[in-house]
């Protein structure tokens, strides 16, 4: 089984402490981070996704759409060496976040600080000493836009909230964010330009965020369409790439020096959606 070949490294007081952690002589300078929208935990677990886990070994993983709670699948053999915290929605199969970390957290913070909002367990921050990393699962417009009022409500309040963190350390955050930004994050922009997910209302939010000092890691390192993290699960939409990309890792842009790589694991089943990663670098390097 797999769980015999598994190295555990242990759970990290701080960063600093991992940066210094030898694995067969290697140093580890840097810090992996994945997020994932796993379109329902005890789905993923039946898809391979403890085997993904041990394959991939983030540092941090994120994951949103968990649709459970942890009493629901206590009966995983988890990996040892991970600290789990979960902010599941109140609503039973529904929404909902969790965070998978090796590195000890100083605090954590579950949810925005709005009761409107907090009740569907879309936000889920753990503290660190160099930064706060943010797991966030946005809202969806809805087909037909019965939902936009409230993610336009939702946009302004969760900047908010990034900015307040901000202040006091730089953010990292990822989740499924529910919009393409631009037309070459979706391969069929003009057919959607009045659809959830590509409004130019939510376009904007996403804009507004990266207008505050943040980053979309992805396209600092990649200019050209064609790579997405979603796609629908009609019409072979995967096979052909008819997809967008929604998923994404953001972080204050004085953590640009140290963005060592972002990348889209598109070869990665289990969900509508595949994992998206970074690295960062730990400072004294």
């Amino acid at each position: 089984m797999w769980q015999q070949t598994l190295i555990l490294l242990p759970i990290i007081i701080s960063i600093d402490q991992l940066c210094q952690i030898r694995l067969k002589g290697i140093i580890i300078n840097k810090v992996k981070f994945i997020s994932w929208n796993v379109n329902g935990i005890r789905a993923a677990l039946k898809k391979g996704f403890l085997d993904f886990l041990h394959d991939q070994q983030p540092d941090i993983l994120c994951l949103q759409e968990i649709r459970a709670r942890p009493e629901q699948v206590s009966d995983v053999p988890w990996p040892k060496n991970y600290k789990q915290f979960w902010n599941p929605a109140q609503k039973p199969g529904y929404a909902g976040t969790a965070t998978l970390t090796r590195i000890e957290p100083l605090d954590i913070i579950y949810g925005i600080g709005m009761k409107k909002h907090d009740n569907e367990g879309r936000v889920l921050t753990l503290e660190y000493s160099d930064w706060f990393v943010v797991n966030c699962y946005t809202p969806n417009a809805q087909r037909g836009l019965t939902r936009l009022d409230y993610r336009m409500d939702w946009d302004t309040d969760f900047l908010q909230f990034l900015k307040r963190l901000a202040k006091r350390k730089p953010v990292i955050f990822g989740g499924d964010l529910n919009v393409a930004h631009t037309e070459i994050d979706l391969a069929r922009p003009k057919q959607n330009v009045c659809n959830h997910g590509f409004t130019i209302e939510e376009r904007t939010g996403l804009s507004n965020i990266l207008n505050e000092n943040f980053i979309d890691t992805f396209r600092e390192f990649e200019q050209s369409g064609g790579h997405y993290t979603w796609w629908s699960n009609i019409a072979n939409a995967r096979s052909r790439n008819i997809g967008w990309r929604i998923d994404y890792w953001v972080i204050s842009e004085m953590l640009r020096p140290q963005l060592n790589r972002a990348w889209i694991l598109d070869e990665v089943y289990g969900s509508d959606h595949c994992p998206v990663g970074i690295e960062i670098l730990c400072k004294n390097n």
